[in-house]
């Protein structure tokens, strides 16, 4: 199943599934949906408040939402009322909980850079306020000239977990989808100390969509062609099977430092190909195209304003 967050220029946000070229408007239904008991225990042990609605509440309603939301969709297809070309999207997840990216995770992108491959995954961060929604024009700051870009799958969590085994660490994800892992390159490679969390950070710096794909479409998300072209342009050309670390050891990893939830978003790395290290370097111009493809999830594409 293909899972979008959009609005139809009211304003509102809602949760569709997509179906061929029409969305099926879930809202109402999501809205609905009972929170799993680890959701439960765990806001309350947070003090926080639990998702009221939209993708989130779907996420945190446990494992048999996934089979629930096929029923309703099977029962309800016929009301599928919008376009898909009439709709506007945001990412799938509109403010993730946790973005964590993953440093030099593809061999070929680690020889690039001149670093022996990592013994255990280098962990960076993204603000979620970064996040914005396919075919965005993101927005060059001002006083950043080495804007560079990075396709990669990223990975949707789809349930509470700590110390997660590796065998069983799949079953954790809700889906995938693409994410550009923009970064301001001055501010990660060009002074001391590094400020790579705030290179990638900054506002629009996380292009993601167009749709969350459902676990179940992508039996083996180490067998995926990751894609990236400017201005018509292919980049970077990678396959999921060259990360130095695969999705399932990245989830058991991180897990055994910090609590996943619903929602959380582990991007995995980008193959080489990116700007910084051509000869001589590419970097981002106001008026680019830009399109990321990973087999099997979808393509997004987005400008530079």
């Amino acid at each position: 199943m293909k899972i979008i967050s959009f609005h139809c220029h009211d304003g509102h946000v809602r949760t569709g599934v997509v179906l061929n070229d029409r969305v099926l408007d879930v809202s109402e239904w999501v809205l609905h949906l009972p929170l799993s008991e680890a959701a439960l225990t765990h806001h309350q042990q947070a003090g926080s408040l639990p998702p009221l609605g939209g993708i989130l509440r779907w996420l945190s309603a446990g494992p048999e939402a996934l089979r629930q939301l096929q029923a309703h969709t099977a029962q309800c297809a016929d009301q599928a009322q919008w376009k898909l070309s009439d709709v506007a999207l945001y990412a799938p997840v509109p403010r993730p909980g946790k973005i964590i990216g993953v440093g030099r995770n593809y061999a070929d992108h680690a020889k690039e850079t001149g670093v022996a491959p990592f013994e255990k995954p280098r962990i960076i961060f993204k603000m979620p306020s970064s996040v914005t929604a396919p075919g965005a024009a993101v927005r060059r700051p001002l006083g950043v000239h080495k804007l560079d870009f990075e396709a990669e799958l990223a990975v949707v969590m789809g349930a509470y977990g700590r110390d997660i085994d590796a065998s069983t660490a799949l079953h954790h994800v809700a889906g995938y989808t693409v994410l550009n892992d923009m970064s301001a390159r001055e501010f990660q490679f060009d002074i001391s100390p590094a400020q790579t969390t705030f290179a990638k950070s900054m506002d629009g710096f996380c292009p993601m969509g167009p749709w969350l794909v459902t676990r179940d479409e992508v039996p083996d998300p180490q067998n995926l062609e990751v894609y990236c072209w400017l201005n018509g342009i292919q980049m970077q050309h990678g396959h999921t099977k060259d990360m130095l670390f695969s999705v399932k050891a990245l989830v058991a990893y991180v897990s055994q430092f910090m609590t996943l939830e619903p929602g959380d978003i582990i991007t995995t790395g980008t193959p080489a190909g990116i700007g910084a290290f051509r000869t001589p370097p590419l970097y981002l111009q106001p008026g680019d195209q830009l399109e990321f493809e990973v087999t099997g999830v979808g393509r997004l594409s987005h400008s530079i304003a």
